[in-house]
Order: structure tokens, then sequence, then C-alpha cells
């Protein structure tokens, strides 16, 4: 299966094994965001969401789900991250911008749990709106940048 880390020399799907490399701080950053309706997002600023405080809500929510991505991805590492911080910010008139970074020193670094940290923001947003916006559109969830590791060090160029 040529470079891909998850399969083995037959195909077979793998779990990678990290117990011969060395700890180090590693990091990484994703973003995404929300398209809606400009009154949606007049709603969420003003906090008058029926269900609540909607970027706040989504922020725990992608703490979370960061903590929880090696539940959800079946390949990734359970990993004890040592920090995980979500931006949300209201880009008008109709979006928001949504911005996570999670950082651990271990073996594997931690591009998953950035960016589900933004999925699950994004999609709690969703949840949290549908009701007033049902054509809202998660967009553009993606890997900003990266620390640590043997491949180095990588960071998004708008032409990627």
């Amino acid at each position: 299966m040529g470079d891909l880390s998850h399969f083995d020399e037959r195909g077979a799907s793998r779990m990678v094994d990290v117990s011969a490399k060395e700890p180090t701080l590693r990091a990484a950053t994703a973003s995404g965001l929300v398209r809606m309706a400009a009154a949606t997002l007049r709603l969420i600023q003003d906090r008058a969401a029926a269900k609540g405080d909607v970027l706040e809500t989504a922020r725990l929510a992608a703490i979370m789900g960061a903590k929880r991505t090696g539940d959800l991805i079946p390949l990734c590492h359970p990993l004890g991250l040592d920090s995980v911080t979500v931006d949300l910010r209201p880009a008008p008139p109709d979006a928001v911008e949504i911005t996570a970074t999670a950082k651990v020193h271990g073996r594997t670094g931690v591009e998953m749990e950035a960016l589900t940290a933004v999925a699950v923001a994004a999609l709690t947003i969703y949840d949290m709106c549908k009701a007033v916006d049902r054509g809202m559109a998660i967009e553009r969830i993606r890997l900003e940048e990266k620390t640590g590791g043997a491949r180095g060090a990588y960071k998004r160029d708008d032409a990627d």
C-alpha cells in the first residue's frame, strides 16, 4: 500500500507502532468555517439562541471532541493531551471561523485531535442553530500547521 502507514505490506489495517519513538512536544492547528444566514450570526453574537451560548458550548464540545479522538477515529492513538485551545470568531456578515490547537508531549502527532476539535465545534454550532437556519454549511476544515515529530514542521501555504 505504498507509503500509507496505517496499512501493512499485505494491505491489512494496522495501528502504527510508535513505541520506538522518543516523546517530543508536538502541536497542530486546524481551522474551519460555518457559513450561515446573517440573522443567525446576529443571534449567536447576541447570545440569544434558544439552546444557550452557542460559541461557549461549541468551545467545550471541541475540547471534549479532541480528547475523544482516539475513540472516534479507528486507528488513532489515544493521547493524553497537554492542551487544547479553541477560538471561535464571528466573521460578519455570515460566518463563524473556528481555529483549534492541540499540544502533547508524545510519540505521535496531534493533527487529528485539532481537526476533530474543529469538526465538533462546527457540528455543535449547526446543532444549536438548526431550528432557525437549516441552510448552514460547514466548510474548509483543514490542517493549518504542525510542529514536532520526525517529518518536521508543516505550515499551510494558500497554494496548498
